[in-house]
């Protein structure tokens, strides 16, 4: 966990230990849209069963929220419980990070043509 302005920062494997199985600590947070949440006092609350957010303890409930239609409301609600945010580097449609190896332009690839691969000899 990090944090930049006011704003936590918390790596996927620290929400993953937040699962409600947790020794000693039995807190519940979830992911939605790269925001991290605790609903460990919503449980009983939710309308749908505590169980429904416990299938996506310690993980990313976005498309899971998403596909069932929550309301407005259930956003708004769901605001009141943010600690933090996902590490940049962790983001959904974070760009990965590429590694560029410099050849040098003097260094032409090994090409062959047909002709020498039909007359190499080793073909029947």
């Amino acid at each position: 966990m990090s944090e930049e302005s006011g704003i936590k920062f918390y790596t996927l494997e620290d929400v993953k230990v937040h699962n409600g199985k947790g020794k000693g600590d039995s807190s519940v947070w979830i992911i939605y849209r790269d925001c991290v949440y605790d609903v460990t006092d919503y449980l009983e609350d939710h309308p749908g069963g505590g169980d429904l957010i416990m299938e996506h303890a310690g993980k990313n409930c976005t498309r899971a929220f998403d596909d069932f239609g929550h309301s407005s409301d259930a956003k708004r609600k769901l605001k009141e419980f943010k600690i933090g945010e996902i590490v940049e580097e962790q983001r959904k449609g974070a760009k990965k990070k590429t590694i560029t190896v410099k050849t040098d332009p003097a260094e032409k690839p090994h090409q062959r043509s047909c002709f020498s691969i039909i007359s190499c000899g080793f073909c029947g």
